[in-house]
């Protein structure tokens, strides 16, 4: 049911009787009236919707609670707390350092030690977005606390992001923003429906936002298509590559085609930043009179149960306590983040691992540490209830149906933010993908669509979608990556130089691999246009 509030439907209701003529006995009324009472009412309702929006957030009519109650609440939140214990340990192996044979400075307890302890130390802070989410979303509503918590969840790996960008690590930055997608379109919403799915039937999404979700999904990843395409019907032809794949290598990877791919992938940014806050005004405040942040007359029912339980659920702790909470572990965040980032290259040296599997696997698994704990804890909990005849229940800090929402943030927010932030501090950061992952990305768009285009899913499908990305990182693990992408990602001054450093041999077979590339897809979009 549309909300009206009853001031503004009195006001109306008398802007509309003055309007249709004049009262007897009264003076005739100006045009000006209606229009004036129309506006007053506006104003009168929006001021009433801001101190409902003040009174929720403040906690007015929940129980009181004090700043003691609430940090010992977040103390006790999950156990995954007790992995805070890595917080200053990971520090001080980053900090504490020693000369190695070398003459340079090292961590006292080397790179590998110190990526462990920072992948920990991450794990807690992630269950921590969750949980203040969680509690934020109590105070703030169905709309606003899906919102947040969407962002809150995202804010891992946008921290991982930002310091690869920082960095300069951008090849190592786009696997790891394809990775982040793929695990937010399969392994979570997989797990969820697999885990969730063993005791229903069927689990139902709402089919508004997943008729939404479809089309938003896909602009996100044909965002990624367009440079790649672009750059791969630069070949020239067959003909071309037939006088030497040096010749068409060099063609297409020089200063000027990235300069232009730059320019590509920035406009497109600006206009995938637009549909996403286009699309998040349209989910929250749809056309309509009075519809802004309230559940739709026509949503499902679990819908309605959900913000009737925000509404009545109490909260573990006051508001400005847990503002404070997300803030500082923002802070915390950042800083590990960095120093993770910053012993990556040592430990893919010395393990031996794809740079293409740790970006698109390894680093992407850091946000979903905390849930795969709580999933794998909850399925020996489940494999003993059933045992013992008990009831099975699902934790509430499993993934949810909105992590697909996680991906929709990521691909039409936070990459096209990375590739204006690389424009302002001088990075080429820019969307032409590596050819596998933009392969990728298509086929789990397809798969996720297909599996939720009736807004229903079961454990089968979960499991489905838990296989894919097994698939997927099976494959990932043999992949080299593509050299014409890596080269056009190089922070050096020209991407020439970028190109000889490799060796006149590695060149000569590294131009000859991007020539084929260019030349395996252009025919490919051929064949399909046929």
């Amino acid at each position: 049911m549309q909300y009206l509030h009853p001031k503004y439907s009195a006001d109306a209701a008398r802007g509309h009787e003055y309007g249709s003529g004049p009262h007897p006995g009264a003076a005739p009324p100006v045009e000006q009236s209606h229009s004036h009472g129309s506006y007053g009412a506006a104003y009168d309702y929006a001021s009433d919707r801001a101190q409902e929006f003040w009174d929720r957030l403040r906690g007015k009519g929940r129980r009181k609670i004090g700043w003691g109650e609430s940090l010992k609440n977040i103390v006790l939140s999950s156990w995954l707390n007790c992995l805070f214990l890595a917080i200053p340990f990971a520090w001080a192996s980053h900090w504490v350092t020693k000369k190695n044979a070398e003459g340079e400075r090292e961590p006292l307890w080397g790179q590998d030690v110190t990526f462990i302890l920072c992948f920990l130390a991450i794990i807690p802070l992630e269950g921590i977005f969750d949980w203040g989410g969680e509690q934020m979303a109590l105070y703030l509503g169905k709309d606003l606390g899906d919102l947040v918590v969407v962002t809150l969840n995202n804010a891992v790996e946008a921290a991982l992001a930002i310091v690869l960008l920082i960095k300069c690590e951008l090849r190592l930055l786009q696997a790891t923003i394809a990775g982040v997608v793929l695990l937010h379109l399969l392994l979570i919403p997989g797990v969820a429906f697999l885990v969730g799915g063993t005791e229903v039937r069927h689990q139902t999404l709402h089919p508004h936002q997943t008729d939404m979700n479809h089309s938003l999904l896909m602009i996100g990843v044909l965002a990624t298509l367009l440079p790649t395409a672009f750059f791969a019907a630069l070949d020239r032809g067959a003909n071309s590559v037939a006088q030497g794949a040096t010749d068409v290598s060099t063609a297409l990877v020089n200063d000027n085609i990235r300069d232009e791919i730059l320019r590509i992938s920035r406009g497109i940014s600006v206009a995938l930043l637009v549909v996403y806050v286009a699309s998040r005004i349209y989910m929250h405040n749809p056309p309509g009179e009075n519809n802004a942040l309230t559940v739709p007359h026509d949503a499902p029912p679990e819908l309605k149960h959900a913000e009737q339980h925000l509404r009545e659920e109490e909260p573990l702790t006051n508001p400005w306590a847990c503002i404070i909470l997300l803030l500082v572990t923002v802070a915390v965040m950042s800083v590990t983040a960095e120093m993770l980032v910053e012993s990556i290259e040592h430990v893919r040296e010395s393990s031996g691992i794809r740079e293409e599997w740790f970006g698109l696997i390894l680093l992407p698994f850091v946000s979903f540490s905390a849930d795969g704990a709580v999933a794998a804890i909850f399925f020996c909990q489940a494999v003993y209830d059933r045992i013992a005849n008990k009831e099975v229940q699902v934790p509430s800090m499993l993934a949810r149906g909105r992590a697909i929402d996680l991906s929709i943030q990521f691909t039409l927010w936070w990459m096209p933010f990375l590739v204006l932030l690389g424009w302002w501090t001088s990075k080429p950061m820019h969307l032409l993908f590596d050819y596998f992952e933009v392969a990728l990305l298509l086929g789990s768009c397809f798969l996720v669509n297909y599996i939720t285009a009736d807004a229903k899913t079961n454990w089968v499908e979960g499991l489905i979608m838990v296989a894919f990305y097994i698939m997927i990182a099976l494959t990932a693990w043999y992949y080299p990556g593509q050299p014409s992408a890596e080269f056009m990602l190089a922070c050096t001054e020209t991407v020439a130089e970028a190109v000889s450093s490799g060796g006149s041999e590695a060149t000569s077979e590294l131009a000859a691999e991007a020539a084929k590339d260019a030349l395996l897809v252009t025919h490919t979009w051929r064949s399909l246009l046929a």
